[in-house]
């Protein structure tokens, strides 16, 4: 593999570059996992089995479409040269379904919310494909594991803030209307009709658009290169030549495989990890918010430290210790309940303290969110600054495109099993559980995976 030295941007590009995750977190954050996702669960459905089940459901179709398009989008952008274009298209379907979310009332047809969410979440992997190939032009290898794991970082304290402003000036109490503030919720948002959580949509569509910009105006992108017509032709036959160099390339075939399998279990725990807490314990949108910003705070000190220890230990190493954080967190957070923990071995009785997380349960339940904050930052961070290790600037494009594929080729699957499981047992624990199988078959491969993956088995 041919390698060109990579001379590295300027200081604004890159910081224009990492303000895309900034850009793109609130989605994930208050949209997907900590409040409109909760409310859709816990409000929106009969009961939170069918309304989990229907959410599992629209991201597994979101992934079966992400998994099949992911590559032949990457390999065409390889041919047609710049980025900015493709993420600029995306981005518009992506603020579209977004604020069409606010139309989805208590009643409303959980067919079409889920739809446009599903839609909204191609659209934001897409985007997130082209940037990530942007990211060998902008620097040499050696700051790649740094950089990644900075804008991830910065991601999540974006959408901290997002979610901070949310429980802070939308999430009124159905009971007193008033938000965690004891101020009436901005724009005259009614939270008995959901509208505090349905305003997330056109929230993070707004926060997207403006924070997309500096990428779009300060980022150096690739060469123009052939009309789309042609470039379609010679992407989709790159992508065969491709799809059969992988498997000649067996460290970066056997880490992609590893990849397709944890990221699996990672993205089906982030999103379906609060609406399992809030159907639960009953937690309010405040709760479940608080939640979401105690992890958020926790997952920005695990990317700066990620950031350190990635350059020092590699980014094999970070994502191995984050894969066993998150299984033991999975194991804690299923086996919790009101009143007990550990599968019954830890009873926790008493009555409910009052006030926000009152019983032992829930403070346990706390306890393993919190390992969840510290590993899925760098679990996501350090597996993209190891592929980018990996491969040249120059086929950057279409292996991230494989990358993507790998975190997405059987995404539907844990969402479609957890939703499956729960559906079939009657119990939602027993659904989550599923997620802990992913996670360590991702492990045992990665395990034996050279680092970088480009180089020779030993």
């Amino acid at each position: 593999m041919t390698e060109v030295a990579v001379q590295r941007a300027s200081g604004r590009g890159i910081w224009g570059w990492m303000l895309f995750d900034w850009a793109a977190q609130p989605f994930f954050t208050v949209v997907t996992t900590f409040i409109f996702g909760p409310y859709f669960v816990s409000r929106m459905a009969s009961d939170p089995e069918t309304g989990q089940a229907a959410w599992g459901y629209g991201i597994a179709a979101a992934g079966l479409v992400i998994a099949v398009l992911s590559p032949i989008l990457g390999s065409i952008a390889d041919q047609t040269g710049p980025r900015k274009p493709w993420i600029a298209f995306f981005a518009a379907v992506k603020i579209t379904c977004l604020c069409l979310l606010w139309f989805a009332a208590p009643g409303s047809s959980l067919f079409m919310v889920v739809f446009f969410f599903s839609l909204a979440s191609v659209a934001a992997e897409f985007s997130t494909v082209f940037n990530d190939s942007m990211m060998p032009r902008l620097v040499p290898k050696s700051e790649i594991g740094r950089v990644s794991n900075m804008a991830w970082g910065l991601g999540y304290l974006g959408g901290m803030i997002a979610l901070i402003f949310v429980v802070a000036c939308l999430a009124g109490s159905p009971e007193t209307g008033k938000t965690i503030i004891g101020i009436d919720p901005l724009f005259s948002l009614d939270p008995k009709l959901g509208e505090d959580a349905r305003a997330t949509g056109p929230l993070s569509a707004g926060w997207y658009f403006l924070f997309i910009l500096p990428m779009f105006f300060f980022t150096p992108d690739a060469l123009k290169g052939l009309p789309i017509g042609p470039a379609v032709r010679e992407g989709l036959a790159e992508l065969k030549v491709t799809l059969g160099e992988v498997r000649k390339r067996s460290g970066i075939f056997r880490f992609l495989v590893a990849r397709m399998i944890y990221q699996d279990g990672v993205n089906a725990l982030l999103a379906l990890g609060g609406t399992f807490a809030a159907a639960m314990f009953h937690w309010s949108i405040t709760e479940i918010g608080i939640f979401g910003i105690i992890l958020n705070v926790v997952a920005i000190f695990g990317c700066l430290v990620a950031a350190r220890l990635d350059t020092a230990l590699g980014s094999k190493t970070i994502v191995m210790i984050s894969l066993v954080l998150l299984s033991i967190a999975t194991i804690g957070i299923v086996s919790t309940g009101p009143g007990y923990t550990l599968f019954g071995l830890w009873m926790m009785p008493g009555p409910d303290g009052g006030g926000l997380f009152g019983t032992a349960a829930e403070k346990a339940y706390i306890f393993f969110g919190l390992l969840i904050g510290v590993a899925f930052g760098p679990v996501q961070a350090s597996s993209r600054s190891y592929m980018a290790r990996s491969v040249t600037a120059a086929e950057s494009g279409r292996y991230f495109g494989i990358y993507a594929l790998a975190g997405r080729a059987t995404s539907f699957l844990a969402p479609f099993m957890v939703a499956s499981v729960t559906l079939a047992s009657g119990s939602a624990r027993l659904g989550m559980a599923v997620i802990v199988l992913f996670l360590g078959i991702g492990m045992a491969i990665l395990v034996k995976t050279p680092y970088p993956a480009d180089r020779p088995s030993q």
